[in-house]
C-alpha cells in the first residue's frame, strides 16, 4: 500500500470529534489563505483540526502544533476517495469547482463545505461558471462578492448560500509584514516583480522575454513568478527564459510563493490579470503596471451577471495600463508612479471600500467556524 493510501487510512480511523473540522490544501498557495485562520482556531480557540494536503513537501506535515493532525493524500485516486467518503462536520477549502469534475461532495456524511477565495477578483469572471454553486458557505472578500453571488443565485434560481462578510487574510498578513519590515538588504538595484497570469496570450507569452531584457538592461533586478500552471504547461518558454537569463545574477525565477523579504523590498509589480496584482497595490498603496493583454475567459457566460468585474472596474484606479508594444517606456514609468503620493491616497480609499475587516478577517472566520462546529455537533 502506497504512502497516500496509508495516510488516508489513518485519517479515516479518526473518530467524529477528531475529524470535525478539516482544511484541504490543493497547492502551495493554499496556505497563504489558511495560515491566520488556522492560527486563530488552534492557538487562540484551542480547537483541534485536521489538515489534508495534496502537496508532498507541505510544511504543515511537520508542524509542531499539537492541535493539528496533518495528512498527505496526493492528487490521484486517494484524493478522489477522500472526498467521496469524507466524514467531517466542516470542510474548508480554496479549491473551486466542487461537484463539477472528479472532486465531489461526500456521499457518506452531510459535510458543511466552506469556500475561501484565493483572489479578490470577481466570482463570475475569474472562476468557471458554477464554480462555487455547490458550497454551503462562502467567505466573501468584499461587497462585490456578496452582490455577485446573490445575483448569480437570482439569475440561475439557486438555493441561497450562507455568506460571511470575511475579508482577505492574505492581505492582512502582507500589510502586517509591510508595517514590520525593515530593509536589511542594501542592494542598490531596485527589484521589479513580474507576475503573469495563466492563459493564452498572458504577458509572458506576449512580451515576457523583451520585458525582462529591458528591465535588466535598465539596471533593475527582476523576479519572475509565473502562475503554477504556466510552469507545468509552458515548459519550453520557461526553458528559453532560463537559458537566456538564468546566469544573470540580477534575475530570479520563482516557482513557488514569492519570499516575503523580496515581496516587501520590491519597488514595483508588473502583471496582466493575476490576482496578486490587487494584493500588491493594496499592501503598498502603490500602483501596479498592467500589460494590456486579453483577459482569460474561464466563464463564457459571465455576461449573464450584469455586474462589472471588480478587476476591470478598479484596474485604472490601482494601476497604470500599458500596451505590450510600449514596454520600453516601463523603466521611466516605474520611477514616476512611485513618486506620485496622490496614487497612495486613492488606493487606500479603494482598499477600504473593496475589502471587509482589514486586519481582523481571520478572527471573523474563526468565530464563524467555531460557532458552526458547535451547532453541527448538537445535531450529530
Amino acid at each position: 500500500m502506497g504512502q497516500v493510501w496509508k495516510e488516508l487510512q489513518k485519517f479515516e480511523s479518526l473518530d467524529e470529534n477528531e475529524s470535525a473540522v478539516v482544511f484541504y490544501a490543493e497547492n502551495k498557495a493554499s496556505m497563504n489563505h489558511f495560515k491566520t485562520l488556522i492560527f486563530e482556531l488552534t492557538e487562540k480557540m484551542s480547537l483541534e483540526i485536521c489538515y489534508v494536503t495534496s502537496i508532498k513537501d507541505d510544511p504543515m506535515l511537520t508542524s509542531k502544533n499539537q492541535k493539528i493532525k496533518s495528512f498527505y493524500i496526493g492528487e490521484g485516486a486517494a484524493r478522489t476517495k477522500f472526498f467521496l467518503t469524507l466524514k467531517a462536520r466542516i470542510l474548508i477549502m480554496d479549491m473551486p469547482d466542487l461537484e463539477k469534475f472528479h472532486i465531489k461532495r461526500s456521499k457518506m456524511f452531510p459535510v458543511h463545505y466552506i469556500y475561501i477565495f484565493h483572489s479578490m477578483f470577481s466570482v463570475h469572471s475569474y472562476l468557471r461558471e458554477g464554480a462555487i454553486d455547490n458550497y454551503d458557505t462562502i467567505f466573501c472578500v468584499g461587497e462585490h462578492h456578496v452582490n455577485e453571488i446573490r445575483e448569480t443565485e437570482k439569475v440561475y434560481k439557486l438555493k441561497p448560500k450562507e455568506l460571511v462578510l470575511y475579508g482577505f487574510p492574505r492581505l492582512d498578513t502582507l500589510i502586517q509584514q509591510q508595517q514590520n519590515f525593515t530593509q536589511v538588504n542594501t542592494e542598490s538595484k531596485k527589484l521589479v516583480l513580474i507576475t503573469p497570469s495563466y492563459g493564452e496570450n498572458n504577458l509572458l507569452e506576449v512580451c515576457g522575454m523583451d520585458l525582462i531584457d529591458i528591465l535588466l538592461k535598465s539596471d533593475f533586478k527582476v523576479l519572475l513568478r509565473p502562475h503554477f500552471k504556466i510552469l507545468k504547461e509552458s515548459e519550453e518558454l520557461i526553458k528559453k527564459i532560463n537559458e537566456k537569463f538564468g546566469k544573470n545574477p540580477n534575475f530570479i525565477l520563482e516557482n513557488g510563493v514569492i519570499p516575503s523579504e523580496l515581496f516587501q523590498s520590491s519597488t514595483c509589480m508588473i502583471s496582466d490579470w493575476s490576482g496578486i496584482s490587487l494584493e500588491y497595490a493594496f499592501t503598498f498603496e502603490r500602483p501596479v503596471i498592467f500589460i494590456d493583454v486579453p483577459k482569460k475567459i474561464l466563464n463564457p457566460n459571465s455576461g449573464n451577471i450584469s455586474l462589472e468585474p471588480i478587476e476591470i472596474s478598479i484596474r485604472h484606479k490601482v494601476g497604470h495600463v500599458i500596451q505590450p508594444t510600449k514596454i520600453e517606456e516601463i523603466p521611466n514609468l516605474i520611477t514616476s508612479l512611485n513618486e506620485n503620493k496622490k496614487n497612495s491616497e486613492e488606493i487606500k480609499d479603494i482598499r477600504s471600500k473593496t475589502v471587509y475587516n482589514i486586519g481582523k478577517s481571520a478572527t471573523v472566520g474563526a468565530e464563524y467556524i467555531q460557532q458552526l462546529n458547535k451547532e453541527l455537533s448538537l445535531k450529530s
